[in-house]
């Protein structure tokens, strides 16, 4: 885990956060300077959302663009939706799941899709396929021909053995669990979509998106405030500070063909989460507890291709595990998502 700009002082707050998430880089305004048109989010309000429309509205400011981001959600969080709305963001409520309401939703000069299901599958597992595949063929079909990005995941991937690193852009999908085979299902339909109707599309495969609120550090940081024990059964993890997984997203539009192009979007380190939590216990003066055996495989990404595209990420591993002890110690606000990184056999 390197060191390099821990020096960097953590956010003091949730408002100083969430400008941290939203910030465009350089690369972001000038993707979409070219935009002619609006930018469609398309399940704006999520973990990742509401700072993405944030960074995308900024972006286009910064580039003199007429263009507007419209976000499309329920919106249960008011808040959160008028926080959008008072940053410069169009928001727009509508249940994705009827297909009713798609004739409605305006027309894109480019979309980015983020709607999803993951967590209370198990159970349920006729909801999750409908919002993950179902809702894909709802959105393709109505902004057939507009440049899409897909939101997806790594899970997508089997389990890989920890001698092969992690899985490129050009394995086969292997997906464990009905999660899994629905974000593969929603691929499949925006790649067809795609084909069908010549859109230019890119499938974004993401795990796993942190930052101070949510995320795996997170996850652990808290067992560990609430004296659980840390379960190491899977070994290894990948991360990516949100506020750069979000404007490669944003960069994506730049990438989108047919067939699709598919980029891995994670950090480049594989983490211990033995070594995170030992980690986190010594800056939060807590002790430390494991349970289970580290397996010899583990869900792994390699995002080689997206960082020599993009870049390495601007925030590394080791300072973000310190800005997240800093949050937890201080009581910052939690979003109460845990990412359940620690499922084997893909039930979430």
């Amino acid at each position: 885990m390197h060191g390099t700009g821990a020096r960097q002082p953590p956010p003091s707050d949730e408002e100083e956060l969430e400008a941290l998430l939203s910030e465009p880089s350089p690369e972001v305004v000038e993707a979409l300077r070219p935009l002619a048109g609006d930018l469609v989010v398309v399940g704006a309000g999520g973990k990742i959302g509401p700072t993405l429309c944030r960074m995308a509205a900024t972006a286009l400011r910064r580039a003199g663009s007429n263009s507007t981001v419209l976000a499309i959600s329920r919106w249960t969080d008011e808040r959160s939706r008028r926080r959008l709305d008072a940053a410069g963001v169009r928001t727009l409520a509508a249940d994705l799941s009827d297909p009713d309401v798609y004739a409605g939703l305006p027309d894109a000069a480019a979309v980015m899709f983020l709607a999803g299901q993951k967590f209370g599958t198990t159970g349920h597992e006729g909801s999750t396929w409908w919002s993950n595949a179902g809702i894909p063929v709802l959105t393709a079909t109505r902004y057939r021909g507009v440049p899409t990005v897909a939101y997806s995941t790594g899970n997508v991937y089997p389990l890989r053995p920890l001698a092969l690193g992690g899985a490129t852009e050009s394995d086969a999908p292997a997906p464990l669990g009905e999660y899994a085979q629905s974000c593969l299902a929603r691929e499949r339909v925006f790649n067809h979509a795609g084909e069908r109707w010549n859109t230019p599309t890119c499938v974004f495969r993401l795990n796993y998106a942190a930052e101070l609120r949510y995320g795996v550090i997170v996850d652990i940081g808290r067992k560990i405030l609430r004296g659980d024990s840390i379960d190491v059964a899977m070994p290894v993890v990948n991360i990516v500070w949100q506020r750069d997984s979000t404007a490669w997203s944003l960069r994506c539009l730049q990438l989108c063909t047919t067939p699709a192009t598919i980029v891995n979007a994670t950090g480049p380190e594989t983490l211990s989460v033995r070594r995170i939590a030992t980690i986190l216990g010594d800056l939060l003066e807590r002790e430390v507890a494991f349970e289970g055996e580290e397996a010899g495989d583990a869900l792994l990404s390699d995002a080689s291709e997206c960082h020599a595209l993009f870049g390495y990420p601007s925030v590394p591993a080791l300072q973000l595990i310190r800005w997240v002890a800093h949050w937890l110690s201080h009581d910052g606000v939690q979003l109460e998502r845990a990412t359940k990184f620690q499922q084997r056999d893909g039930r979430f």
